[in-house]
């Protein structure tokens, strides 16, 4: 439930009791005695679905907006006049007026919100040079991304220009203060006893994860959107959706930070690009179910306008996540190849092994060097087989050649390949 209190201007007492009455909600008057210039106080307990009714009459009655009107939470109502109203009013989603309020308080103040994206990023940056998915989601809870990625399609949709304004600054400066931050720690701790002699990046797990994203990481980011508008609109469940949030947007730009620290530029690319896509569709599924659960500007005339604004922003949101996901499309593909070649080089010489032409030879994949930028440039992929042998056996003759037009032939990629013999004695 919540408790309307209305602070009536001398003159439109009348105005407000009428339009309680019209829209059938309970209401008190607490009537002022000093020389102020409101005449009195009307309290009106409703449920949540009734607060936009209640405020929409109010201002098509004439109330002056000069007004002040304070809408409460009611932690709990006894009376059981209201299981009437909660029949009346059926809905779950809050009015409009605390839509803007709860967006506007959920995107914190300047110097609040960066400070804790430079922890969140330090932390998020430590938990990917360590590897540690633990890290990592503990930094997402410090993370302030949920409140500034909402209120941009919060302001967008009820035309209000300043709080969509604000979410877009904090939400660009923001992500650039983040991989700004893993640059820096990135370079400083490069080269330094903290990590080993010759660490590379890209061998790290937690961020070769970043740096090579498909397709299927669409749904983290429209996901995310959607669960944060309805926690939104439903008041329930902000931090754990801005964990989720977080983590579409933080890993990665602390990625695309290190890959500017090592000198990367795939790195860079790859992961700016998760990041950059994953920002895009958290504000397009927001924009869009906002409009679609019937949040609308107060005042009728400029519903038109917001109407087609939003439609082009929706336009180009699309177009622009179209032209990124050519390069998660890319990765993808690429990804796919390399693991087929990897998958192709082992059952083959699987199948070597059990090949009666081989009968003495055992085959192990030792090594498959083959990089994503492989698969787009040309590059050979390097292939490195142990053969383990009896002790005196002698293989064929051009052994290391027919094992690469073996693997060659069901990789269909050309390789080089260099066979390691071992002389081998096995128990039993």
């Amino acid at each position: 439930m919540r408790l309307v209190q209305v602070f009536v201007p001398r003159g439109d007492l009348d105005l407000v009791l009428e339009t309680a009455t019209a829209t059938g909600v309970d209401y008190t008057v607490s009537r002022q005695t000093d020389h102020g210039e409101f005449e009195a106080l009307v309290s009106v307990p409703v449920p949540p679905a009734a607060v936009e009714p209640f405020l929409s009459e109010l201002r098509t009655a004439g109330l002056d907006e000069e007004a002040y009107t304070v809408v409460t939470a009611a932690e709990t109502i006894v009376s059981d006049r209201t299981d009437e109203l909660h029949r009346e009013f059926d809905g779950t989603r809050i009015s409009r007026e605390e839509l803007q309020s709860r967006a506007a308080d959920l995107a914190p103040a300047a110097s609040t919100y960066f400070i804790l994206l430079v922890v969140s990023t330090v932390i998020a940056t430590a938990g990917l040079l360590l590897d540690s998915a633990a890290t990592i989601i503990g930094a997402m809870v410090v993370a302030p991304l949920m409140g500034p990625a909402l209120s941009a399609s919060v302001g967008v949709v009820v035309d209000d220009d300043a709080l969509a304004r604000r979410g877009i600054f904090l939400q660009v400066v923001g992500i650039a203060v983040a991989v700004a931050t893993a640059a820096v720690i990135g370079w400083a701790l490069r080269g330094t006893v903290l990590l080993p002699p010759g660490f590379d990046i890209t061998t790290v797990p937690e961020i070769r994860e970043r740096i090579t994203p498909s397709v299927l990481a669409l749904f983290l980011a429209l996901g995310s959107g959607v669960a944060g508008v309805i926690s939104l609109v439903r008041n329930v469940g902000s931090v754990l959706v801005g964990v989720a949030i977080a983590v579409a947007l933080v890993p990665p730009a602390a990625t695309a930070g290190l890959g500017i620290a090592w000198g990367h530029p795939a790195v860079v690319l790859t992961a700016g690009t998760l990041v950059l896509v994953n920002v895009l569709s958290i504000n397009l599924t927001a924009l869009i179910l906002l409009w679609l659960s019937g949040y609308r500007p107060h005042r009728t005339e400029r519903i038109g306008h917001v109407y087609g604004r939003l439609r082009s922003r929706i336009v180009v949101i699309l177009v622009a996540i179209a032209v990124l996901s050519v390069v998660l499309g890319g990765v993808t593909y690429g990804t796919y190849q390399t693991a087929a070649v990897e998958h192709d080089v082992r059952t083959e010489l699987e199948a070597m092994s059990d090949d009666p032409e081989y009968e003495e030879l055992y085959f192990q994949e030792s090594n498959v060097e083959y990089e994503l930028v492989d698969v787009y440039t040309g590059g050979r992929a390097s292939v490195t087989v142990l053969v383990e042998r009896p002790p005196g056996e002698q293989e064929p003759p051009d052994f290391a050649d027919a094992v690469r037009d073996r693997l060659e032939s069901a990789t269909d990629v050309d390789l080089e390949v260099a066979v390691e013999l071992v002389d081998t004695q096995r128990s039993g």
